[in-house]
Formats: structure tokens, C-alpha cells, sequence
């Protein structure tokens, strides 16, 4: 039997898969200031998850740091994003909901990690 994926892993990917096509409608003089930094925290974010699930004790924990503080950048640029106005109030919303329970996943994870 397979093993079953975390689930912070589908929320990443599901935000990922959401945010590229979203991307590709901030402006061109943006592209590569804050829509570039903006999917390399998204990325980061990914990354550094992956490789904490493949590392233990303080690798995982450092990793986990560091997917903790690609998550901060990353709601930082959203939210610079929404106040340009590249992002109805709703897609704004939807993207809190996404990186507020990611954060929560990841909260839980870096606990059970330092348990």
C-alpha cells in the first residue's frame, strides 16, 4: 500500500497550481521585481518542505525554519500584490484561507519536530 501524502504537501501544490496562472496577469514591469520574488518564496516554500521531509532532527527543524520564513515572505508579496490591485478581494481571500492553513500545517509540524 502506497503511502499517503502529508498534507501540507497537497496545500503547496494546490497553491502553487493556483498562483502561476494568477501570475501571469501582474503587470510586465513587474515581472522581474515582485512576480518573480513572489513565486521564488512559493517555491522556496515547497523546497525547503521537501527537504525536511527527507532529513531528521535539527536538519528537519532547520529546514522547517526556513519554510517558515519563505511562508512570511510569501504573505508579505500577497499582500503587497492585493494592494497594487493585481488581485480581486476574492482571489485575496482565497489566497489567506490557502497560506493561513499551510501555516497552521506547518506550526504543527515544526511541534511534533521539536517534541
Amino acid at each position: 500500500m502506497a503511502q499517503q501524502e502529508m498534507v501540507i504537501f497537497t496545500r503547496t501544490f494546490d497553491l502553487l497550481t493556483w498562483l502561476l496562472p494568477v501570475s501571469n496577469h501582474f503587470p510586465r514591469a513587474h515581472r522581474h521585481t515582485l512576480t518573480n520574488r513572489t513565486l521564488d518564496a512559493a517555491f522556496d516554500l515547497r523546497e525547503y518542505l521537501e527537504e525536511a521531509n527527507v532529513r531528521k532532527g535539527s536538519a528537519r527543524q532547520e529546514r522547517l525554519a526556513r519554510a517558515d520564513e519563505a511562508l512570511a515572505r510569501l504573505r508579505m508579496y500577497m499582500r503587497l500584490v492585493a494592494r497594487m490591485e493585481w488581485l480581486s478581494a476574492g482571489q485575496y481571500r482565497h489566497v489567506a484561507v490557502m497560506l493561513d492553513e499551510i501555516g497552521r500545517l506547518l506550526g504543527g509540524w515544526r511541534k511534533a519536530t521539536r517534541a
